[in-house]
């Protein structure tokens, strides 16, 4: 029998649509009608969320712990959370905790429910910028490593996070063309250096204005040169901790549909080299460096709107539509329309979780 989210509302490009019955027939959006006569709706329905840079969940850090068990603790703790689409993300870490990691999701592949593929970090990144990465594992990427590591990956590495200016042309031409999404982070490229990467095809940016150059007057740095391209997105953390809500408002205004949330969570961990400490809203290492946020993506969201004078409609699709394009899903998880796929999140007024609806059924 049909599911209905019955008398909801929507957004369907920039408008509102009000007074809708959502119908659900298996896994996909069915039908979309209009209630007559209308009465007031009573809750919003919105696209599952896509994070494409999350280390833990569930009280599991998956490189502290790479297994089957802890992608399946994660996948269930968030999509409790709204979150239907992640990349579980490794920082910088040994070669042999990579290929574990690499090896588990490429096990857990054909089981996965949520979890899209692994987002890779490191290691090729410059020391000069690395925030909470251990330097004793950064390097630069030699050819033939790249190669092996995207053949080892058989198709689970979505995205990598390099400096590309200390990376030979070849590099960065392989892994181009290797279908990975290329972000550049933790990168101390001068505005030049970050646009001929642009230029090249290097398609986003990790946590904006985090671990890079920064806008100076006569510096302007990495920020700037996303800003003044024309197709470089950016991912931003949205806690008021990592960026200024200031900045992000800011940031938002000029990127527009170019700049997508993430949430860079972590867990506490207390073993292996990224030993997180809850302090507040937000993880440092134990020397006090600050490491990855507490954020949910639906807390991202409701950050935007709150404090970042952001409307709704564009967060949402900050978290939803944005990163889906990005890593080439956006027919699959982030419209809501017939024939869509019902991977969906309803939301009350206060913006409080409803209901989430994976591939058509209630979490």
């Amino acid at each position: 029998m049909p599911k209905v989210i019955s008398n909801t509302s929507y957004f369907q490009g920039k408008d509102l649509k009000k007074n809708q019955d959502i119908i659900i027939d298996g896994n996909i959006i069915s039908a979309i009608k209009e209630r007559n006569p209308k009465e007031n709706s009573h809750s919003l329905v919105v696209p599952g969320f896509i994070d494409l840079q999350i280390y833990g969940a569930g009280d599991r850090l998956f490189s502290a712990e790479p297994s089957i068990e802890s992608l399946s603790i994660m996948e269930d703790d968030l999509l409790k959370k709204g979150t239907t689409g992640f990349l579980a993300c490794m920082a910088t870490n040994s070669k042999e905790v990579f290929n574990e990691c690499i090896k588990v999701a490429k096990e857990h592949r054909s089981a996965a429910k949520n979890c899209l593929g692994l987002h890779l970090e490191g290691p090729f990144l410059n020391p000069k910028r690395l925030g909470a990465h251990v330097p004793a594992f950064v390097r630069k990427a030699s050819l033939d490593e790249i190669k092996k590591l995207i053949d080892f990956g058989d198709g689970v590495i979505k995205m990598m996070t390099i400096a590309p200016e200390l990376q030979d042309e070849e590099v960065i031409e392989y892994l181009l063309n290797s279908g990975v999404v290329v972000s550049l982070g933790h990168s101390n490229a001068t505005f030049e250096e970050a646009t001929a990467a642009y230029n090249k095809g290097i398609q986003t940016t990790t946590h904006l204005f985090n671990a890079m150059s920064p806008i100076h007057h006569r510096e302007p740095g990495i920020p700037t040169a996303v800003f003044s391209h024309d197709k470089a997105m950016a991912s931003i953390i949205a806690d008021g901790q990592h960026v200024d809500f200031e900045v992000v408002k800011f940031a938002q205004k000029l990127l527009k549909e170019r700049l997508f949330l993430i949430t860079d969570a972590v867990t506490a961990c207390s073993t292996g080299p990224y030993q997180h400490i809850q302090k507040g809203n937000k993880y440092v290492m134990p020397d006090g460096t600050l490491s990855g946020s507490s954020l949910t993506m639906l807390e991202a969201v409701k950050n935007c709107v709150s404090y970042c004078g952001i409307s709704l409609n564009d967060a949402v699709k900050m978290a939803t539509s944005y990163p889906a394009k990005l890593i080439g899903i956006e027919n699959l998880t982030a419209n809501i329309a017939a024939g869509e796929q019902a991977n969906l999140v309803v939301l009350d007024d206060a913006l409080n979780l409803k209901e989430i609806i994976f591939k058509g059924g209630t979490v």
